[in-house]
């Protein structure tokens, strides 16, 4: 029986489906939201907790990440737990342990009922490819950074059918872009969906963001080949060595500046310091809450950013 599995951060999809089910990023629904949360520190984890639990969001089971990358994720998982929902807590550890990731992965495929279909593993791995090719064209300036970041953003489930969500990525028209900057997006994914077409508008162009590029960049074709590489996912380990991923893809890319898109209450906002000391580029702080339109003030900050850009030599 095939068994619609929300996740509340990255978890290896190809194993998912390797067992036979379809995950569900819930953090993916929550942009389009017009739901107001009861009670919340960070609007997604509330968002998809009360989306969960009056039934708008249809899922048979939730994986919740618990250790690594969201904190608010394991007090409202908890809620939802209690709700009834079958729930299993992930963890990710800090200090990059293959072995500790490992043991982690088999009591998850143990929660999802075993693996079933070896052969997703390789395919996945090919669709993941493909997202590589795509973020290759953004960077070389021959497509839309909203075209691509609305299709990296789903590779954390492959919109829960990879078949047809391989079609949806074949059929990215090639464009040819004019821009005046070229800037990398760290931190968080914006909860506001227009956000790409908005930095666009002001002649910037994003040619790197952080976490989709995460969901391309890990996988494997075995347990062991995913804990070797989801060992190193970047938002789950120390802050120094997703600096020297960060920096490696900005020199990469060629980047006139850097936006740190950061989130009301969520932890991660409290790094913004620390970035600013190691990442030596032009730099924009911003900060989001509930989901809707990129608000007017949002709009003249990355107006007033992309003219100091251009002006800088």
């Amino acid at each position: 029986m095939t068994n619609t599995i929300g996740i509340t951060a990255l978890i290896p999809p190809e194993l998912i489906y390797a067992c036979g089910h379809r995950p569900l990023d819930v953090n993916n629904v929550v942009p389009e939201s017009s739901l107001s949360p009861r009670s919340k520190l960070c609007a997604w984890t509330a968002l998809w907790r009360d989306l969960i639990l009056t039934g708008s969001l249809d899922i048979d089971s939730l994986v919740v990440v618990a250790g690594g990358d969201c904190h608010n994720a394991l007090v409202d998982g908890q809620k939802v737990s209690l709700s009834g929902l079958p729930t299993h807590y992930f963890f990710y550890p800090f200090d990059t342990n293959t072995q500790y990731l490992h043991s982690q992965l088999k009591s998850l495929e143990g929660f999802l009922g075993g693996i079933k279909d070896h052969k997703m593993f390789k395919y996945i791995y090919r669709l993941k490819k493909k997202g590589l090719a795509l973020e290759k064209q953004r960077v070389n300036d021959n497509a839309r950074a909203s075209d691509i970041f609305s299709a990296l953003i789903c590779f954390s489930d492959m919109q829960s059918d990879p078949y047809e969500f391989e079609n949806l990525i074949d059929n990215i028209p090639d464009t040819d872009v004019e821009y005046s900057s070229r800037v990398a997006m760290i931190g968080v994914p914006p909860i506001y969906p227009d956000f790409h077409k908005v930095a666009e508008e002001f002649g910037l162009h994003i040619v790197y963001d952080e976490l989709p590029y995460e969901f391309i960049r890990l996988g494997g074709n075995d347990l062991q080949g995913l804990a070797k590489s989801y060992k190193d996912y970047s938002f789950a380990g120390p802050i120094k060595s997703r600096i020297k991923i960060i920096n490696h893809e900005l020199q990469k890319r060629r980047v006139d500046g850097v936006i740190h898109y950061t989130q009301f209450a969520c932890h991660h906002t409290l790094e913004d310091e620390i970035f600013r000391d190691y990442l030596d580029y032009p730099f924009l702080t911003v900060q989001g809450d509930l989901p809707g339109p990129t608000p007017e003030q949002l709009k003249l900050r990355l107006e007033a950013f992309s003219e100091m850009l251009e002006i800088m030599p």
